[in-house]
């Protein structure tokens, strides 16, 4: 027989409508009362009607992830964080892929947010980064965190988690030069995510740092794929005199140019070095393994919907946070041949 509310109360020696309070994390509730209450569900088994929650009171329990990556290891990995801090909170989770770059995304989503009863969405770049589809979410008085990247943001942006990709960056081109390379490529990703802007801005800076000249030959236009990182390998390859070391803007890009590079009969590292971004799954299946930077993707989304989730409740908590990647050093970089 399924337990039921009733049969929690009972346990627990408590009202219906406390039991109720504590399933929805109201504050005010004293702790000796949660403990009792909780204590009852883990005996009982007890499971909450969610759908039902959310048709028969004013107050939504669902979060939207909404995303445009082609990256199946981030979202993935995004999608997991979302979940442990939904399930811990007592939320359920509606994944919703979209195209950014579609005329009609604004209203999309904002009928999403209408017709799905959303508490509120986890939103990641490049939707995150861009004001039109803000201004229609602000519009209808959506709540929404921002995973964007950079280390600061304005008092003014609402809630945000920051990836402080541009220290990612300079760290791992100083880790190259601090091998020795002086000729260092970078494939880059989506012109359109301000990730590819940032670690860019990054390796720029370690270059100036260094008193290292930047060579506008070596800097490769690409996206975040595999395929990009083969076409921009391929081009940086042919050229004469060729990079010693290469920093990709992701893990997959990296990959993808280690494979050109060993269909060409490269060796890696020993002819040149080849570094990724993200800390990926793709990172540790390339052979040799990459040295990357090691981004907690999973960690940021749940950090993210549980600061999305408390300001709901109105718990007063601070408005930004921020990750720093640090480099992960592993085989496929050296000192240059």
């Amino acid at each position: 027989m399924k337990v039921t509310i009733n049969d929690v109360a009972k346990y627990a020696g408590v009202s219906i409508k406390t039991v109720s309070r504590v399933t929805n994390n109201e504050p005010s509730v004293k702790q000796a009362t949660i403990d009792k209450v909780n204590e009852a569900i883990k005996a009982l088994n007890y499971q909450p009607n969610l759908a039902a929650r959310n048709l028969a009171g004013t107050k939504s329990y669902v979060i939207g992830f909404i995303y445009d990556n082609p990256n199946a290891y981030y979202i993935i990995d995004m999608q997991n964080g979302i979940l442990s801090a939904c399930r811990d909170k007592g939320y359920e989770l509606l994944i919703h892929p979209c195209d950014a770059t579609a005329d009609s995304i604004c209203e999309e989503l904002t009928a999403l947010v209408k017709h799905a009863r959303l508490a509120g969405l986890v939103l990641t770049p490049p939707l995150s980064e861009d004001p039109k589809i803000l201004a229609a979410l602000d519009s209808i008085e959506a709540h929404y965190v921002r995973i964007i990247a950079g280390d600061k943001t304005k008092e003014s942006c609402g809630l945000t988690v920051l990836v402080n990709d541009r220290h990612g960056a300079v760290s791992i081109t100083q880790h190259l030069i601090d091998l020795g390379h002086k000729h260092i490529a970078f494939i880059s990703g989506d012109e359109q995510h301000e990730s590819t802007k940032e670690r860019f801005a990054g390796f720029c800076d370690a270059l100036s740092l260094n008193n290292i000249t930047l060579n506008p030959a070596f800097v490769i236009e690409g996206q975040y794929s595999f395929e990009s990182g083969v076409e921009g390998a391929k081009q940086l390859l042919s050229m004469t005199p060729r990079p010693t070391a290469i920093v990709a803007c992701n893990d997959e890009i990296a990959a993808g140019a280690l494979f050109a590079a060993r269909l060409q009969g490269v060796d890696i590292p020993r002819d040149i070095s080849i570094v990724g971004f993200e800390d990926s799954p793709f990172s540790r299946q390339t052979w040799p393994k990459l040295t990357t930077v090691h981004q907690p993707n999973q960690k940021i989304a749940q950090v993210a919907t549980e600061l999305l989730i408390a300001n709901r409740k109105e718990q007063r908590l601070d408005s930004a946070k921020v990750f720093t990647p640090e480099p992960v050093v592993r085989d496929s970089s050296s000192n240059p041949g």
